[in-house]
Formats: structure tokens, C-alpha cells, sequence
């Protein structure tokens, strides 16, 4: 898999299954030269055999379940906006962006399962691709995330302004926005990743010196603590701030359950992200630090691990999270069970009424929580 430090020209004894997430490579015992360039820097040996074990047992899992998971939860939101939706919204335009954005993150994952199991067999092409639509995928959900967390703010603290400037054009250019950004910053997959032979066919970054691909790995760290961490952060928790601040100057009915809810997506985006990016900024440290302990390396790795799978499980359950939470997809969720399973219809009897009354839009319906 696509790793935010991966190497560029060591191959490694297959021997100990390749995790493409970690950069581990250029500190592996018995390495050799990829022959796509010369690289003369001595690179510091530390064995991480139990890293590698450790992360080709559990890996392959974590990458089926959120793949699994995702697919039934964004095809049910995806179902669920085709039969009881359009997309004349704002909100069902960037709700459908952002259940694209998760589906193509989560298509790559069976890919890189393989690759753990075994080694890359998929073709060089499809190294690229995958690796490419992997970033695409993960950085434009953040970004969505973001993008609907703005959008909220703006139909509910500035409803009469929104509703004037929240219109369709407003949508597609800012999800147009969104997905530029999210295609330059991945960018380097495209042009770095190699499928090459160590003892088994790998799917890495290569051909480049270990001093440039060094920067790159460098740039990548800031560009993800930075840019797809700290700046939806901030804006997420301002935004949820001036709602909750606007919710309690209103009368609005049901004040604790809003208030409630807003504490808890903001939590959960604050639990299951920051772990994972203060990992990222101290392996962006790590990796000026001429001189790095081979225990703290391998610690790293183990947090790595844990923290990624942490955040991107939420990547891919998000739309689930952030839809349901409103009342309008719970009564289409509510109307689709009744359907479905018929002896259900009479415990969700109420669920056309309530289906009738959020089709009545206010200025901010699309966010009746």
C-alpha cells in the first residue's frame, strides 16, 4: 500500500512480508540496490522483522473489514439519496461527493490485502492507479468532511445570506475545488511508484535518490498534519462551536439532543484523526533526526499501525455518521426497512409522517438534527 514514507530504491529478503504503509525499508539488515539508480548514502540497519510480522498478519483484516464497511454503509447512503433524493441540494450534492470519495478510497483496499498476503501482482499500471485513487480517496473525504461541516455552518448561523449563495453552481465548484486539490496532492504516486523485483515483485517508490525521495516523504508528513489535518480540525471544531453557540440563543425544540449530537461528531472526528496525525508529525521529526533508536523507530511503526486503521475506518463509516445523525435520512431509512421487511412496518408507523414533515424545507432543514 501507498505508504507516506515509502522508500525509493532498497528491496527487502521476501522473506519478511512487505508492508507498503511503513517506511521500514531503508532500515532493514540485507539490503540491496534497486539497479534503477546508484545510491551511495549509508542507511542506518535496524531489524524489523517483528513489525513486519506483526503488521502482515493484521493488516489484511483491518484493510477487508473497511472495505466490507464501507461499501455497505456508503451504498446505503448512495441507495438511499437515489430513491428518496435529488440532487437539487447542496447538502445531496456534497453527501454524494463524499460517498464517491470513500468508495474509490475503499476499492484500493482488497488490492493492497493481496499485496500483504502475497506480493504485487496486479501490473505496474494498476500500481499507480491504485496507489493514486488510495491518496485520492482518503485526502478528498477529508476535505468533504470539511467542505459539509462549512456548509452547515453557513445554513445555520447565516441562514438568510446562505440562502442566497448556497446554490447548485456553489456545490459544483467547490466539490470541483475539492477534487483538484485532492488529485495534485497525490500527484507523486503517479509519478514515483514502480512495481520492481526483491525476491518477489514489489509495488514501491523507486528510481529516484534516497535524498530526494527523503524530501518528498518530508513534504508529504507537513502536507498531511497541515493540510488534511489541522486546517479541517480547526474548522471543523469553529463551525460546531457557532452552531452550538447559535442553537442555545434559539428555541429550538429538542436543544440537548442538537447540542448532544454536535459534541459527539465533534469527539469522534477529533478521536479518531488526531492520534493518527500526531504520529505523522513525530515521523516527520523522526525522520530530520540524523541519529534514531531502533527501538523508537519500531515504536512508531506499532502506533503507525494502530492509528491509521483507526482513522481510516472512520473515513469510510463517516457518511453514515454524519447522515443519520439528521432526521430526514433517518425517516428514509425508516421508510426503506418498512419496505423491505414487512413486519417491521407497523414499530415504523410513524415514519411517513416524519418523512412528510422534513420534506416542508426551512432554510436549514437539510441539517435538522
Amino acid at each position: 500500500m501507498p505508504s507516506l514514507e515509502n522508500t525509493s530504491g532498497l528491496s527487502l529478503n521476501m522473506s519478511m512480508v512487505e508492508d507498503p504503509f511503513l517506511d521500514i525499508w531503508d532500515m532493514l539488515a540485507n539490503v540491496t540496490y534497486n539497479p534503477n539508480y546508484v545510491d551511495t548514502e549509508t542507511v542506518k540497519n535496524c531489524r524489523k522483522s517483528n513489525v513486519n510480522n506483526f503488521v502482515s498478519k493484521f493488516n489484511p483484516a483491518f484493510c477487508y473489514v473497511n472495505f466490507l464497511l464501507s461499501y455497505i454503509g456508503n451504498g446505503l447512503v448512495l441507495y438511499i439519496i437515489y430513491k428518496y433524493e435529488k440532487l437539487n441540494t447542496v447538502t445531496n450534492i456534497f453527501l454524494l461527493n463524499l460517498v464517491l470519495s470513500n468508495i474509490l478510497f475503499a476499492t484500493s483496499l482488497p488490492f493492497w490485502a493481496t499485496y500483504y498476503l502475497s506480493e504485487w501482482i496486479f501490473g505496474e499500471v494498476l500500481c499507480k492507479l491504485v496507489s493514486s485513487a488510495y491518496f485520492i480517496g482518503f485526502y478528498s473525504s477529508i476535505l468533504f468532511l470539511t467542505l459539509m461541516t462549512f456548509d452547515r455552518y453557513l445554513a445555520v448561523v447565516h441562514a438568510v445570506a446562505a440562502a442566497k449563495s448556497r446554490k447548485r453552481s456553489y456545490a459544483f465548484i467547490s466539490s470541483v475545488v475539492v477534487w483538484c486539490i485532492s488529485i495534485i496532492a497525490s500527484v507523486k504516486e503517479l509519478v514515483f511508484q514502480k512495481v520492481w523485483e526483491s525476491n518477489g515483485l514489489v509495488c514501491e517508490e523507486a528510481g529516484y535518490s534516497e535524498s530526494t525521495m527523503a524530501l518528498w516523504r518530508l513534504v508529504t508528513y507537513y502536507q498531511q498534519f497541515l493540510v488534511f489535518f489541522l486546517l479541517p480540525l480547526l474548522m471543523v471544531v469553529y463551525c460546531y462551536v457557532s452552531i452550538t453557540i447559535r442553537i442555545l440563543s434559539t428555541r429550538m425544540k429538542e436543544k440537548c439532543r442538537a447540542i448532544k449530537l454536535i459534541f459527539i461528531i465533534v469527539f469522534t472526528f477529533f478521536l479518531c484523526w488526531t492520534p493518527y496525525n500526531v504520529v505523522i508529525l513525530l515521523r516527520a521529526i523522526q525522520s530530520s533526526s540524523p541519529d534514531v533508536e531502533c527501538a523508537d523507530s519500531d515504536r512508531l511503526d506499532y502506533a503507525l499501525f494502530v492509528t491509521r486503521n483507526v482513522a481510516y475506518l472512520y473515513c469510510c463509516i463517516s457518511p453514515v455518521f454524519y447522515t443519520f445523525v439528521g432526521k430526514k435520512f433517518q425517516s428514509h431509512f425508516k421508510r426503506l426497512l418498512a419496505k423491505k421487511i414487512p413486519c417491521l412496518r407497523r414499530h415504523l408507523s410513524l415514519s411517513s409522517q416524519s418523512t412528510r414533515s422534513t420534506s416542508q424545507k426551512t432554510p436549514h432543514s437539510d441539517y435538522e438534527y
